[in-house]
């Protein structure tokens, strides 16, 4: 059974919306749901993240966030 609404047919502004609602949700999940919420959770995260990657391969790369960039800063 799966919950939740394909991300592939969700458009854009949908899926950048769901996946702020999931990462504004994320540790209140971590600390206080049950083992099965929990992995509910994770599984539509990367659902939607998988999506997100699926549309973007080439999205913008911050130099700040390799490990070159970091040791620079």
């Amino acid at each position: 059974m799966t919950t939740g609404i394909d991300p592939g047919v969700l458009d854009d502004d949908d899926l950048f919306r769901e996946l702020a609602h999931l990462y504004d949700t994320r540790l209140d999940a971590l600390r206080h749901a049950a083992d099965q919420a929990f992995g509910e959770h994770t599984r539509r995260m990367n659902q939607l993240e998988a999506e997100y990657l699926r549309r973007y391969p080439a999205r913008e790369i911050d130099p700040f966030r390799l490990r070159d960039g970091a040791r620079t800063r």
